[in-house]
């Protein structure tokens, strides 16, 4: 039946057009057009801490945040096989202060302070601070716990920073393809889009 609009739908092609809708499959962040996005928004709208398995795909990844301003600083954590390890390589990177007391309490705290106020040394603070780590699987091997909770503490600290309109978040490698995190900061690890599937990571 006409209405005042126009003819009526067609009630079949309706529910055809249901139906396809209801076959496609959820996009996956692999599919998403990261076009006309502002620098970097892809390692923050849906976690803090993204994973990384081919380590040229962070290097490439690296080179275009550096690119586009962002001040990518680079951790071995194949070199960690003590908490105390990372922490030394944590204050020595970011120039923590003197006092630093090499626990996960005061890691929190000064990575805090470079998250939402600037760094500790007179580096340019640029568009915004990337931590990128490498081997992560070696350090997660020996120190399980301590592994989880810096991914906890970062994406704590980078969720605070992005309140205050900062950017900061972490690129992690591992050699592991099946490396298995629980959720930090209130959100997943996710891999990134070029490996999301797992058949990308073989």
């Amino acid at each position: 039946m006409a209405t005042e609009d126009g003819p009526a739908p067609d009630p079949e092609r309706t529910q055809d057009r249901a139906d396809a809708n209801r076959s496609e499959p959820a996009e996956d962040p692999a599919r998403a057009s990261p076009s006309n996005r502002p620098p970097g928004i892809e390692y923050m709208d849906n976690t803090f801490v993204t994973l990384f398995w081919r380590r040229q795909l962070l290097t490439d990844a690296g080179l275009r945040l550096e690119e586009n301003g962002f001040r990518v600083v680079h951790l071995a954590a194949g070199e960690w096989t003590r908490e105390r390890d990372m922490h030394s390589a944590f204050a020595a990177a970011l120039r923590f202060p003197d006092y630093y007391g090499h626990n996960l309490d005061a890691l929190n705290d000064c990575l805090g302070d470079v998250a939402c106020h600037g760094p500790y040394d007179d580096a340019p603070e640029g568009t915004g601070l990337v931590l990128s780590v490498t081997d992560y699987d070696r350090f997660t091997a020996a120190c399980p716990d301590a592994a989880q909770s810096v991914l906890d503490i970062v994406a704590g600290q980078a969720r605070h920073a992005a309140v205050l309109r900062r950017r900061f978040f972490c690129l992690v490698h591992s050699n592991d393809p099946d490396i298995r995190f629980e959720p930090v900061g209130a959100v997943p690890v996710l891999w990134n889009r070029d490996e999301w599937p797992d058949a990308r990571r073989r």
